[in-house]
């Protein structure tokens, strides 16, 4: 490609509202406009970037076992509410969704288990026709609230989503393994390192989820990772050894402490001269259900902190969120800063981590301003509350799997999830086959998927540096750059179109800067679009040599002219397959 033809225009300020590198990058460097909120145009630079992600998948997909299908965007309201997830969706306001001129209810897929369950509840009928897993490679919408960070949260991105079918369980621990196994090799050919960590499930559902993280230092995840073990969570998951509290000792009277002002655990901390470990902290919160809203009280030891996720997992609400000063005051008759178990509202769902547990003679709030409890205890002052997991593993914490080393913290980027469904979906919509013995069965399931766009985005957080993009080789949209230093000296310009065409000839995607102007403009857009290599004819050419630089090190070297196109192709075609990057 001539970059004189090539329909790409890079910018020399950053976008008003870049947020990430790689929204600030890809902006920069002409791969995408912004047309509206989260909605974004691909050059054909971009597109080429996006193809070869999704040939990737595509082969290793197809490699193990799967077969591609199309799925329609536009998707029947009725299959969400038969398979329960219309409200939750709708309560959250991330679906668009909209009436025909029949005045039928239709959404765009934000993702695909109800379509691809029924395709399936009218294709399969035996076992025999089992295991079967289905993939696509299409565009979602999400209409997120906050669409930001570019192609990291955008309200139309490319996702590809593959489903398997299986008979029984141990069925879709093979099918899940073996999408797994592909999800690695797909993240090593794209050239990307990434762990591979323990998820929660979220509105998808099922039994168990990882995800594959590409690490970044302005990751949105926070990621928990053991070094002896290998155990890896993200922390809306993770689990660590909970750190011994202070003992309580006997149960003595509970009774009231005047604490004025004192609305914090630190607060407390100093106040009462207690430590954090023999408080219990009251965080309230407001569960949105399908029947309405209910207010939530969590409680937990003082020294630790609460997950919502892991909140609204145990509760099985559709939304949580941090209950308003209107709320607390109205279920505790006090300020916030002085909730407590003991004589709050009857109406108030109450569910404790298990940081509780045997804790005696607790300091907590006493739901009066300007006041806490001492020495409660529960089953003799306050009902012992239902126990969850609902506490927030942090860096430092002691690994729970192996129980000796400390865990590290990772920022990461999700870009593949892989999920066991179980029964979850095909007994909601009563999809089912004939098994062996002439009985009827609902399919085990399992839900894949990997975000092309996002893989691009995190590809970019993950290789940049103060001069732009360091694309690896793999998904890079061209190779190479030819860069002829003087337009208006025919030697060099014929040395140029001499590689710039053997270069092609042996198979490297090359552009030649062809456009008129200044080295110096050129050798920046050079840096900030990526290209893996670049090679400047110059002054070396008196001596017979170009000069190639790799952008990924900065090492440059001399190589004859006539050597330099198989000198670039064999070292292309070795950077083509990617590397071993996974660390899980």
């Amino acid at each position: 490609m001539r970059a004189s033809r090539l329909l790409n225009r890079t910018l020399f300020d950053d976008p008003a509202d870049a947020e990430s590198a790689s929204h600030r990058l890809l902006a920069r460097g002409g791969f995408i406009r912004r047309i509206g909120s989260g909605i974004y145009a691909y050059s054909p630079m971009m597109w080429r970037t996006l193809r070869k992600v999704s040939q990737i998948v595509r082969e290793e997909m197809d490699a193990a076992g799967g077969q591609e299908l199309m799925l329609p965007i536009i998707q029947p309201m009725e299959l969400w509410r038969e398979s329960g997830r219309a409200d939750g969706y709708l309560s959250a306001g991330i679906m668009f969704h909209l009436k025909d001129r029949k005045d039928a209810h239709l959404c765009l897929g934000p993702t695909h288990e109800e379509v691809i369950t029924d395709f399936l509840r009218h294709t399969v009928d035996s076992y025999k026709q089992l295991p079967v897993t289905a993939y696509q490679i299409q565009n979602k919408y999400r209409d997120e609230f906050r669409p930001r960070f570019g192609l990291m949260r955008g309200r139309e991105f490319i996702m590809k989503d593959a489903y398997s079918f299986d008979i029984d369980e141990a069925g879709l621990d093979v099918s899940y393994q073996a999408m797994r196994a592909a999800y690695i090799k797909i993240f090593e050919r794209c050239g990307l390192t990434f762990v591979v960590v323990e998820a929660d499930s979220g509105a998808i559902g099922g039994a168990a989820s990882e995800e594959f993280m590409v690490t970044a230092d302005t990751g949105e995840d926070a990621l928990l990772t053991c070094s002896n073990c290998g155990y890896g969570a993200n922390v809306e998951r993770a689990d660590s050894k909970l750190r011994e509290g202070a003992p309580g000792g006997e149960p003595v009277e509970m009774h009231l402490e005047s604490t004025p002002g004192i609305t914090s655990v630190e607060m407390l901390t100093d106040f009462c001269k207690l430590p954090a470990a023999r408080m219990i902290k009251t965080v309230l919160f407001e569960a949105t259900y399908a029947d309405g809203v209910k207010p939530v009280a969590v409680l937990i030891r003082g020294d630790q902190d609460v997950q919502p996720i892991k909140v609204t997992n145990a509760l099985g609400c559709l939304d949580l969120v941090v209950a308003s000063e209107q709320t607390v005051r109205s279920v505790t008759g006090a300020a916030p800063g002085y909730a407590g178990p003991v004589g709050i509202a009857a109406e108030v769902v109450v569910i404790a981590d298990h940081s509780v547990e045997g804790m005696t003679n607790f300091l907590c709030g006493a739901n009066q301003t300007d006041h806490h409890l001492l020495d409660v205890n529960f089953g003799r002052d306050v009902e012992r509350p239902p126990l969850h997991d609902l506490r927030a593993a942090q860096p430092g914490d002691t690994c729970a799997r192996c129980g000796t080393a400390e865990l590290g913290g990772l920022r990461g980027i999700e870009v593949g999830h892989v999920f066991k469904l179980g029964r979850k979906y095909s007994e909601a919509m009563d999809a089912t086959f004939t098994t062996k013995d002439g009985k009827r069965d609902t399919f085990v399931m399992g839900c894949y998927g990997i975000g092309v766009s996002r893989v691009a985005a995190a590809a970019v957080e993950q290789n940049h540096d103060d001069k732009g993009i360091v694309w690896p080789v793999p998904i890079a949209p061209y190779e190479c750059v030819v860069i002829p230093m003087k337009m208006n000296d025919e030697s060099v310009m014929q040395a140029a179109e001499k590689l710039y065409v053997e270069l092609q000839r042996v198979g490297v995607e090359v552009v030649l800067d062809d456009r008129w102007g200044r080295p110096g403009p050129k050798m920046k857009d050079s840096e900030l679009i990526g290209f893996p290599y670049r090679v400047i004819c110059g002054r070396s050419l008196t001596d017979g040599n170009v000069e190639i630089e790799r952008r990924a090190d900065g090492t440059k070297e001399l190589v004859p002219l006539a050597e330099a196109a198989g000198w670039l192709a064999e070292r292309v075609e070795a950077e083509r397959h990617g590397g071993v990057r996974t660390t899980s």
